[in-house]
C-alpha cells in the first residue's frame, strides 16, 4: 500500500504538471452505469475533429486517470515497469511537445475520498454525469447512496467557471442534483424534453437474427437516424446522445456526429452480440454488473423476438454491502418475465435463483454453480439451435470465460472479449 501511495502521488504530481503546461480541453465522464461506453462514444465523434486521446479501457481510479493523461499504460504488478513508467512519465510532463488538445477521461469511485482526489487537480471544462441510481455500484465502502452520490458530484463542482455539464435529464436524481449547478447545461433523454432526445430506439435483424439497433437523435428541429452494430440495449441511445451533446460543444453538427457514431463499435463486455456455437447467439455483458445495469439487460434480452429459448447466465453482483440480498432478489424476481432459463454463478448469485422461484419460474429450468468454468462446460452441452444467451456479471466472477466456451469462434476471443491481457489469463 505504501509503494503504491508513492506511486499514485507521483505519477499525479507529473499528470497535474503536464495538464499546466499543455492546457488541454478536459472532458471527465462520471455516473454509476454507462462510463466506458459513454467515454468511447465521445472519443468516436471528437477524432475526426480534433486530436483527443482516451482513458484506456476503463482507466477511471486515482492511478488510472494519471496515466491516460501521461499517456502510460499500467505496469500491473512489476515494479521495474513502474519505475520506467515514472522516469517516462516525468520526462514527458516535462519536455513533451506534441500533446492531444482534448482529453476524455473516464472518473470513478470505490472509496470514500477516491473523486475528491482526482477532482483536487483535475479542473475539467466539461463534465458528463450518466446516471446515479438509487442503488449505485461500487456502495459497499459507503455508508449510504447519497454518500456515493455526494462523492460523484464532487467531480461536478470541480468545472471551471465557464465549464459545462452535459448530464441525463431522464435520470430524477440528476435533476435533483443539478439544481443549484450554477454552470450552463445540456441535458439528454430518452423520455422527457431536453437539448438531445433519443426515440424510436428498435432491434434490427437479419432474417431472425438480430444484429444490432436503430434510433433517431434529435436536437430542437433537427433529427439523425443512428445504428448500433453488433450490440443491443437502449443504454447505447443515451451515450450516443451524451456525445453528440459533447460534440457540439466543438461545433460538431448533428449529422457528422450520428456518422461517427454509426461507425462506432460499443467497447468489448457491453452488451456485444457473439455468435454461438450451434447456431447459437450471445449476448455479450460480462465486463461488469450492477441492479441498474442488469435490469437493462434483462429488459433488452426480454425484446428479442425470434427465439427458440432466451437463457439469462447471471453471476454475482459485488460491492453492494448491505444492498447485495434485496437487490439481487429482486433482480431475480425479472428473470421470469424475460428468460425462459436462468444459470447463476457464484454464492451471491442463488438470490437470483430464489427470486426468480418466488416469482413462478420453475426449478427444472434453475441451474447454480459456485464455480465458473465448470458452468461454462455444461452450458456448452445444454444449449440449442436458436437459444439466445445473455452472460451478465461483476468482473471477478470472470464470467467472459462462459462466452469463449460458448463461441462459434473461440479464437478470436482477444477480440472480442473483455480481460484478454495476459496479465488477467493468468489470474
Amino acid at each position: 500500500m505504501i509503494l503504491k501511495a508513492i506511486v499514485v502521488n507521483i505519477l499525479t504530481f507529473e499528470a497535474k504538471l503536464l495538464v499546466r503546461r499543455k492546457r488541454p480541453t478536459i472532458i471527465a465522464i462520471t455516473g454509476s452505469v454507462g462510463k466506458t461506453s459513454t467515454k468511447d462514444a465521445i472519443y468516436a465523434v471528437l477524432r475526426r475533429h480534433c486530436a483527443a486521446r482516451k482513458s484506456q479501457k476503463s482507466f477511471n481510479s486515482e492511478i488510472g486517470v494519471p496515466l491516460t493523461v501521461l499517456g502510460l499504460s499500467s505496469a500491473w504488478s512489476s515494479p521495474l515497469l513502474w519505475v520506467k513508467n515514472l522516469a517516462e512519465g516525468m520526462l514527458t510532463a516535462l519536455f513533451a511537445r506534441e500533446y492531444p488538445k482534448v482529453l476524455v477521461l473516464e472518473t470513478g469511485v470505490d472509496r470514500p475520498g477516491d473523486m475528491g482526489v482526482l477532482a483536487g487537480w483535475l479542473k475539467p471544462h466539461i463534465v458528463v454525469l450518466t446516471r446515479l441510481p438509487d442503488v449505485p455500484a461500487h456502495i459497499e465502502y459507503f455508508a449510504t447512496p447519497e454518500a456515493v452520490i455526494a462523492e460523484k458530484m464532487e467531480l461536478v463542482q470541480a468545472l471551471r467557471p465557464d465549464g459545462v455539464l452535459i448530464y441525463n435529464n431522464d435520470d430524477e436524481q440528476i435533476r435533483r442534483e443539478i439544481e443549484h449547478v450554477r454552470q450552463a447545461s445540456f441535458g439528454y433523454s430518452r423520455y422527457s424534453p431536453s437539448h438531445y432526445t433519443v426515440s424510436g430506439d428498435t432491434i434490427l435483424y437479419d432474417g431472425s437474427t438480430p444484429h444490432g439497433m436503430e434510433f433517431t437523435l434529435t436536437h430542437f428541429d433537427e433529427s439523425a437516424p443512428v445504428t448500433v452494430s453488433h450490440s443491443l440495449g437502449v443504454q447505447h441511445a443515451y451515450n450516443f446522445a451524451a456525445a453528440t451533446a459533447v460534440g457540439a460543444q466543438f461545433d460538431i453538427d448533428l449529422e457528422s456526429a450520428a456518422t461517427a457514431l454509426s461507425e462506432h463499435r460499443p467497447p468489448a463486455g457491453r452488451m456485444r452480440l457473439i455468435t454461438g456455437v450451434t447456431g447459437t447467439l450471445i449476448i455479450d455483458d460480462t465486463y461488469n454488473s450492477s441492479p441498474v445495469a442488469a435490469e437493462r439487460a434483462l429488459l433488452t434480452l426480454k425484446e428479442i423476438k425470434h427465439t427458440k429459448r432466451k437463457i439469462a447466465v447471471l453471476g454475482d453482483m459485488l460491492e453492494l454491502g448491505q444492498y447485495s440480498v434485496p437487490e439481487h432478489e429482486r433482480i431475480g424476481a425479472l428473470v421470469p418475465e424475460c428468460a425462459d432459463m436462468l444459470i447463476t454463478i457464484g454464492v451471491r448469485a442463488r438470490k437470483f435463483a430464489e427470486g426468480a422461484l418466488e416469482h413462478g419460474m420453475s426449478e427444472k429450468v434453475i441451474l447454480q454453480y459456485d464455480d465458473v468454468d465448470r458452468a461454462a462446460q455444461e452450458l456448452r452441452t445444454l444449449v440449442k439451435t436458436g437459444d439466445v444467451i445473455l452472460v451478465k456479471a461483476s468482473q471477478s466472477i470472470r464470467a467472459e470465460k462462459v462466452v469463449q466456451h460458448l463461441m462459434d469462434r473461440p479464437e478470436l476471443a482477444p477480440e472480442l472479449l473483455v480481460r484478454q491481457d495476459p496479465e488477467w489469463i493468468k489470474r
